[in-house]
């Protein structure tokens, strides 16, 4: 019951920061942040909670009681209305979405979209996208990580699990991974809209999330991700996240003894030679390794 109750409130936008903590750490919140994010850019059919509630007790006052508290009912069909409205245009919106492009580990693919927009799609990542109806509707979902040159045109929206972004014609990186969002603007203008907040992200700006924490970053302008040339760049990120990224790069498992995953990493490693790039990680990190097939152990350098 306290999980409906947070669910109602959350609709409401009456959750206290507490409780809204807590309520987003439960599997049920997850489920509804995506659906919402998803149906941040449709228009939802028009529902008039106050006619519902006329006609339902015109319908039902010959049987009803005489004394009823109307107030609990009103915030219900409220509640109902806008779950249902959630639900069924996610589903109608997922369900328009007939292309579909992945990519598996150590994998990238170029993608021209109708409009002549492009994507290059980063390893172990995917796109869906409704091709029929490309030229009404430019929307894109995204998991993992994409770089973007849009045409000049309508708006143009990568809707992810973390957040969403729109734009006309621009050049951008969006990367959606666990716990991790960042949106890098190389050319124009670019919207983002992340925890219900919009902010406008101008060419040599990058809006990072990690866990939760907002920060702004600089990227260069007129430029492209360094992914592209095959090397992965980071600033100040968490060990974690790298390793992750040397994962997909590489098709490697990496495993880790004794050493502080959450220490903050500012180097670069290659995409194509895992010896360079074992060696661009650990010496700035003073780690070692051990390479054995597609299995990768860093430890601590002073460790026997």
């Amino acid at each position: 019951m306290m999980q409906e109750n947070n669910l109602a409130k959350w609709l409401n936008n009456e959750l206290s920061a507490e409780e809204l903590e807590t309520f987003s750490k439960t599997e049920a919140y997850k489920t509804y942040q995506k659906i919402a994010t998803v149906t941040e850019t449709l228009k939802s059919p028009d529902f008039d909670t106050d006619k519902a509630l006329l006609d339902f007790k015109n319908k039902n006052y010959a049987s009803a009681p005489k004394v009823i508290a109307l107030k609990s009912y009103k915030n219900f069909f409220k509640i109902a209305a806008a779950i249902a409205v959630l639900l069924v245009a996610s589903f109608f919106y997922l369900n328009t979405l007939n292309e579909s492009i992945n990519t598996q580990f150590a994998e990238q693919k170029e993608i021209r979209l109708p409009d002549n927009s492009e994507i290059v799609l980063n390893a172990d990542s995917k796109i869906s996208y409704d091709k029929e109806n490309w030229s009404t509707t430019r929307n894109i979902e995204l998991n993992g990580e994409a770089y973007f040159k849009v045409a000049k045109g309508k708006k143009f929206t990568v809707a992810t699990e973390n957040g969403t972004v729109t734009v006309l014609g621009t050049q951008f990186n969006v990367e959606n991974r666990d716990e991790y969002f960042e949106v890098s603007c190389y050319e124009g203008l670019v919207s983002v809209i992340y925890d219900g907040k919009e902010t406008n992200l101008p060419a040599g700006n990058s809006f990072l999330v990690i866990n939760g924490k907002i920060a702004n970053l600089d990227a260069p302008k007129n430029g492209r991700p360094s992914w592209i040339d095959n090397e992965s760049t980071f600033k100040s990120i968490p060990l974690k996240y790298v390793l992750a990224e040397f994962e997909r790069q590489h098709n490697v498992t990496t495993t880790t003894n004794n050493i502080n995953v959450d220490q903050l990493f500012t180097g670069a490693f290659s995409n194509t030679d895992i010896n360079l790039a074992l060696k661009s990680i650990s010496v700035p990190s003073q780690l070692k390794f051990k390479l054995e097939g597609t299995k990768v152990l860093f430890y601590a350098e002073n460790m026997p």
